[in-house]
């Protein structure tokens, strides 16, 4: 490898993890526009409970289970991303809590995505991405004050 060629490798990791951080915080702040954008348009994924076909069937299930008045926290981390030309693959590690007060319900796991990315002329998007649980922690929120941000409802500044 060139100098060069060690320069771009680490720049396109760079991008890679740049736009996974984007799609945690997309998630978590309801930004689907947003998250639209870190996807090619022929983007698949697998959830635990939903396999996506394609970009508009993950963007209907997300917006589907992430309701306004639920609070999320999706942190990634530990990213093994290797990268073959145009092409890349990532693994992270997943840490996510998920609270539900109107139900009494909170949610803390752990799991590892998989990815497949791929360059574009806008840079570097998702063309799949999924997940596999490694636990889930299931309890109430019973006796807790959760103080929902505008941002966690999808209210973004203008």
């Amino acid at each position: 490898m060139t100098h060069g060629d060690d320069l771009r490798l680490l720049l396109d990791l760079e991008e890679i993890r740049r736009l996974k951080y984007a799609y945690f915080r997309c998630i978590d702040t309801k930004d689907w526009p947003g998250l639209a954008a870190c996807f090619v348009p022929e983007a698949t994924a697998t959830y635990p409970t939903q396999d996506c076909a394609d970009l508009d069937a993950i963007l209907a299930f997300i917006r589907t289970s992430l309701v306004p008045d639920l609070v999320t926290m999706h942190h990634g981390h530990h990213p093994e991303i290797r990268v073959d030309g145009d092409s890349a693959t990532g693994t992270w590690y997943l840490h996510d809590q998920v609270y539900a007060p109107a139900f009494d319900f909170a949610l803390e796991g752990a799991a590892l995505y998989s990815d497949r990315y791929v360059r574009t002329p806008e840079g570097w998007r998702m063309s799949h991405t999924g997940y596999e649980r490694i636990f889930e922690k299931k309890t109430t929120v019973a006796g807790a004050t959760i103080e929902q941000g505008a941002r966690s409802r999808g209210e973004h500044p203008a």
